[in-house]
């Protein structure tokens, strides 16, 4: 949630709900976002979102356009695929546009669309953006640490994997069923990383910066029982510890902390300076692991919602 809203606008406007984007209108979003970016110092919609932007239809995922004249100068998208949760949004308003109730605009569209059940994401915390929060009448539910380790000089101790257990780099295509299985189970109590399907694996493998090479899986008796994906962002010089699970039943022996620092030190033989990953600051267990490993919070994302 990106905005910078004070009064009502007084002029036109129009905000066009639509399931999918032409070509033409996701590549004016991906403008749109790119130019809040670079103003803000992070993207307003997470990759995820981004990803839904084109190859068409995502149920239960909503795009609304928000132009003046023909003009591109909002852009939020709902996403009501949780079967507890509220409804999920971002949005974004151009930098050269804010300050003419445009984020109010959306947001209240939002809540319309939602049936005012609304859960909204502020990336990178800012204070207009808690603004526009409160001016919706939504509450503070959630928070979501980037934290940080330089890479350089790289000191971590040999990883110790648990009895039994042996690495390997994934195979598109030989284990994307493994995977999808053993994510959903390491992940039953965080929807948004645990109901990936096929298509979301499908769209992050066919992106530029996918590499199999740093997709490490743990075996245990042939059985897929722990995982860590690393990616790197070649432009920003930045590796990221992707998504790191473990399932259940192998839980509590180490594997998780083995399987980041296999990680980690795939990202520094790649040459990158840094490493970042993303947790939610009340899981205390990850956040002390990530501690000790060498993290420290970079910066904070938050998540705004309805009180019904």
């Amino acid at each position: 949630m990106t905005s910078d809203d004070t009064a009502p606008a007084a002029f036109s406007r129009s905000i066009e709900t639509c399931a999918e984007l032409s070509p033409d209108q996701a590549r004016a979003v991906l403008g749109l976002l790119a130019e809040a970016a670079q103003a803000d110092g992070q993207q307003a919609v997470s990759e995820q979102g981004r990803l839904r932007l084109s190859g068409g239809e995502r149920e239960g995922v909503r795009h609304l356009l928000l132009t003046v004249g023909d003009t591109l100068v909002g852009y939020a998208q709902l996403e009501d695929t949780d079967p507890v949760e509220a409804p999920a949004a971002e949005l974004v308003v151009h930098p050269s546009h804010r300050g003419r109730g445009h984020g109010r605009a959306l947001g209240t569209a939002l809540l319309a669309a939602s049936g005012k059940r609304l859960r909204v994401w502020a990336h990178g915390a800012h204070s207009a953006a808690r603004h526009l929060a409160q001016v919706l009448g939504l509450s503070l539910f959630r928070e979501l640490r980037q934290m940080r380790r330089p890479l350089t000089g790289l000191e971590l101790p040999e990883p110790v994997l648990p009895d039994g257990v042996t690495v390997r780099t994934f195979v598109p295509g030989r284990d994307d069923t493994a995977w999808l299985a053993a994510n959903a189970e390491a992940f039953a109590h965080h929807p948004e990383q645990g109901s990936l399907t096929q298509r979301d694996l499908d769209d992050r493998t066919a992106q530029p910066w996918f590499d199999p090479a740093g997709f490490f899986l743990a075996f245990r008796d042939g059985e897929l029982v722990g995982f860590h994906w690393t990616k790197a962002h070649a432009e920003e010089r930045l590796g990221e510890v992707y998504v790191v699970g473990v399932r259940p039943g192998a839980q509590g022996g180490g594997l998780g902390r083995a399987l980041t620092t296999i990680g980690l030190r795939h990202l520094a033989a790649q040459g990158l300076p840094t490493a970042m990953l993303y947790v939610d600051a009340d899981n205390k267990a990850a956040v002390t692991v990530y501690e000790r490993l060498g993290f420290t919070t970079y910066e904070t994302d938050l998540m705004y919602r309805t009180e019904s």
